[in-house]
């Protein structure tokens, strides 16, 4: 018996060394005597989920700037992600105010000053969250840590009215997301030190309107030394008037006013907007976030249809992009080939026949989506990437570099009925970085060993660029910088492909501009004029890179340049 008591009380015991050592397994860094974070370690990588960098934009902090998070005076428990901002997505409401929180992956290899790449996600500024990808193997393959943030989207995250603005110049500006990323920037470079990270090497990165916010920031005065390099994904020159923006706004909200019956028609109700006063501010600070988050839902990319990144002359310059002053950091513009493919699909002209499957059965309507696409995806890739590097050129002091990705137009990709239509769609890089990414959507496409190659060609790239702001290493290939000398030499994009076996990388250059691509639209006789015009007009038209194209076609858009 006393043996059997004796191999009880051993398994006990060991039980409860089990126990403890799983209780205190999770990685712990230390702010101070009486402050920690505590987080998970998976996969070899540690994770500090929902971090707050700012106090709850809830109540009368509604569509004020950010104000600095209370210190933490316990243990912060940070293993659940946190909550994601209001939003209207699929139909549906989701998120909530007290959203501005980050989350931070590190490698679990004890190592101190790695370098920090933040990412700032994409949804036109509307909607998406801070993991819009799983970021934990890229943590390890660039050895770096990597932060993703939640901002304020939609008319919570932007809005230029008059009766939510204050004297302070700043909050008047109405770029509240941006503002919140600003934030978290700075929360980064006080604190990122007890995570291991470096605040002298930061990158900050951005995917779409994350991308197009990260361009915002390179024009901001507020964003000065901020960062050290950035990297846009799909991002583009976009910025929207003051003015004109205040109109949609007030269009948006006045049916709002008009069914509580505070006055009486549409007219009257903009009217009040317009006038501004602490009885509007009061009424707009009662509307629930479930009320607010669908006005202006399906915006696309159509800054006219939900205005935001106001050049309101202090966070964005009034001039825009227009502006010879940049914060001059070393820059990565990275593109799709077939960037419209998506915005195609899910324009209300195709959208049904996508989803059911009746696009590719049909060739009339098949027809018109791949002129479509092919037009759209073609300026829009000139937007993202060339345009940009073009008009900052002469004021910009560091490296511009430029790439797009090929890859998704190959004729083994196509075997894949979905990547035949998407090709290198808007976000084709984010399988390059998470080997995981909408696997469902993407089926083995990206797990093939040409691909892999690619990606860790990519990601090679990234990791240099993030330590120097040079991408290049002698034992990749020579990525030579954006410049009208080497635009012309036909080297000035790096080009990124792959077969099934190995990456194709070269530096090359568009083979096209504008205005051969519009000329190309009038010539072209893939499809009966009625239907070319009604692509052109009804699906192309009041895109971000589509002015040129509404003004030959005689659809101009009343929306002001950039």
């Amino acid at each position: 018996m006393r043996t059997i008591h004796s191999i009880q009380r051993w398994l006990i015991n060991a039980i409860a060394i089990l126990f403890t050592v799983t209780a205190y397994s999770n990685p712990v860094v230390v702010l101070s005597d009486t402050a920690k974070i505590e987080g998970n370690n998976n996969q070899g990588i540690d994770s500090f989920l929902g971090v707050p960098y700012a106090k709850a934009p809830i109540g009368s902090l509604r569509w004020q700037s950010p104000q600095p998070v209370e210190p933490i005076q316990s243990t912060l428990q940070a293993t659940q992600k946190g909550a994601i901002c209001s939003q209207w997505h699929q139909n549906q409401f989701k998120g909530q105010e007290d959203c501005l929180n980050l989350d931070i992956y590190r490698p679990d290899n004890g190592k101190d000053n790695l370098p920090v790449l933040v990412y700032i996600h994409g949804g036109n500024n509307q909607t998406g969250e801070a993991n819009e990808f799983d970021p934990r193997a890229l943590a390890k393959s660039l050895d770096a840590i990597i932060v993703q943030v939640n901002y304020r989207l939609g008319v919570l995250g932007f809005n230029p009215l008059k009766a939510i603005k204050t004297e302070d110049p700043i909050q008047a500006s109405g770029n509240f997301g941006l503002l919140d990323q600003h934030a978290a920037l700075q929360w980064i470079q006080k604190n990122i030190k007890y995570f291991g990270g470096r605040a002298d090497q930061v990158t900050v990165s951005g995917f779409s309107a994350g991308g197009r916010d990260v361009m915002a920031m390179l024009i901001s005065p507020l964003f000065k030394d901020q960062f050290q390099q950035a990297i846009v994904f799909s991002g583009g020159m976009t910025t929207a008037p003051v003015v004109p923006s205040q109109e949609v706004f007030r269009q948006a909200f006045a049916p709002l006013i008009v069914e509580d019956k505070i006055k009486p028609n549409l007219m009257a109700a903009k009217k009040w907007l317009e006038k501004g006063g602490d009885d509007v501010l009061n009424y707009l600070q009662k509307q629930s976030t479930e009320r607010l988050a669908p006005l202006m839902k399906g915006a696309g990319i159509r800054m006219s249809h939900f205005p935001h990144l106001y050049r309101d002359g202090v966070v964005i310059p009034k001039e825009g992009f227009d502006t010879a002053l940049y914060n001059n950091v070393p820059v990565i513009m990275l593109s799709g080939q077939t960037e419209f493919s998506f915005f195609a699909l899910s324009d209300p002209y195709f959208v049904k026949a996508w989803h059911s499957g009746a696009l590719s059965k049909d060739p009339a309507l098949l027809n018109q989506y791949r002129f479509t696409s092919n037009y759209g995806s073609k300026l829009y890739s000139l937007f993202n990437v060339q345009k940009s590097a073009e008009q900052m050129f002469e004021h910009y002091q560091s490296p511009i570099y430029g790439a797009e990705i090929a890859f998704g137009t190959n004729p083994f990709v196509a075997q894949n009925p979905q990547m035949e239509l998407i090709g290198s769609f808007h976000g084709v890089f984010m399988p390059l970085l998470d080997q995981n990414w909408q696997q469902g959507l993407l089926g083995e496409t990206f797990q093939k060993a040409g691909t892999r190659d690619l990606a860790k060609h990519f990601q090679a790239y990234l990791k240099r660029f993030i330590r120097t702001g040079n991408p290049n290493d002698p034992e990749q290939v020579n990525w030579l910088t954006w410049s009208p000398k080497h635009e012309q030499q036909g080297q000035s994009l790096l080009i990124l492909n792959a077969n099934k076996h190995k990456a194709l990388i070269q530096m090359s250059s568009k083979s096209y501009d504008e205005n051969a691509l519009l000329e190309a639209m009038k010539n072209d006789n893939h499809l009966p004029e009625q239907a070319k015009m009604q692509m052109i007009n009804q699906v192309l038209n009041g895109r971000w890179f589509s002015t040129a194209l509404d003004n030959t076609f005689q659809n101009p858009s009343l929306w002001p340049k950039q």
